[in-house]
């Protein structure tokens, strides 16, 4: 990437024509992408598009076979979830891995809990993790009503904000959002949005997957349309309108096609 003043920076992650096959499927083939820091990735596509598999590549599930994967300019091929997190690699998916009946600032960090005292004296830091908690989602703009309330009690667009911010205060550089928004209301998808525009702004690179454009453009940088596997279209904020990516997405020229068949038949 080529900054303002001329600078060129090397992506924090970049997808050179990667292909996954799994015996004779295709499920992702010639797959080019690139996420910088403080700029926002959409990759759009329906169901059985690839985008769950482009996740699971760039998050260290699944390894792919062909194409480059880089990482701030490193050739990689990963090999775990844990090997994504290390580089600064965090994925947050629809289904949030969270145990609901816990309170708030213990799913922040679950699987990360500091402790205090030593042997058969030591235990969890209480204390330390609330304070923590509570600043880490007030620096993201998140002011909760109490962290100590269960995770389950939250909005779904609470609990994908939570999982953003536990995200930024564990060094994520590269944040990948499995379609935060499918499941909630207008004003909710609206809440996490701003979330999402809050770690770009805090310098993270964000990968946002998404069938919706219209959540996409509002957000976004760069666009990447996948369609059966394949990507189909590529575009910049500045080179493509809301309305010509809804068109790509919702099919181009097959929703002419459709669009002429169905008045056909009205009119018979």
């Amino acid at each position: 990437m080529t900054t303002a003043d001329g600078t060129i920076t090397t992506p924090l992650v970049e997808l050179d024509g990667v292909s996954k096959y799994y015996g004779n499927i295709r499920a992702l083939e010639g797959v080019s992408l690139e996420v910088d820091a403080g700029d926002v990735t959409c990759v759009l596509g329906d169901n059985g598009a690839g985008k769950s598999t482009l996740i699971k590549i760039v998050a260290g599930l699944h390894r792919h076979d062909a194409g480059a994967f880089r990482i701030e300019g490193e050739e990689v091929s990963l090999a775990s979830p844990r090997e994504a997190l290390d580089r600064g690699i965090a994925t947050v998916y629809q289904d949030l891995a969270v145990v609901p009946l816990m309170p708030v600032w213990r799913n922040f960090f679950l699987g990360s809990e500091p402790t205090r005292g030593k042997g058969p004296f030591k235990r969890l830091d209480v204390e330390r993790m609330r304070g923590t908690t509570r600043a880490a989602l007030l620096r993201m703009g998140i002011d909760l009503r109490d962290v100590d309330q269960p995770i389950g009690t939250l909005s779904g667009g609470e609990r994908q904000c939570v999982a953003i911010a536990r995200a930024v205060h564990f060094g994520a550089k590269v944040l990948v959002l499995d379609e935060p928004t499918a499941a909630l209301g207008v004003k909710q998808s609206g809440v996490v949005l701003k979330y999402v525009a809050a770690a770009r702004d805090a310098g993270l690179g964000v990968v946002l997957i998404t069938h919706n454009p219209h959540h996409a453009h509002l957000v976004g940088d760069r666009f990447v349309l996948l369609k059966r596997g394949t990507m189909v279209a590529s575009h910049t904020r500045d080179s493509v309108t809301l309305d010509e990516l809804t068109r790509q997405m919702a099919g181009g020229t097959e929703l002419d096609d459709l669009r002429h068949e169905l008045e056909r038949d009205a009119s018979s």
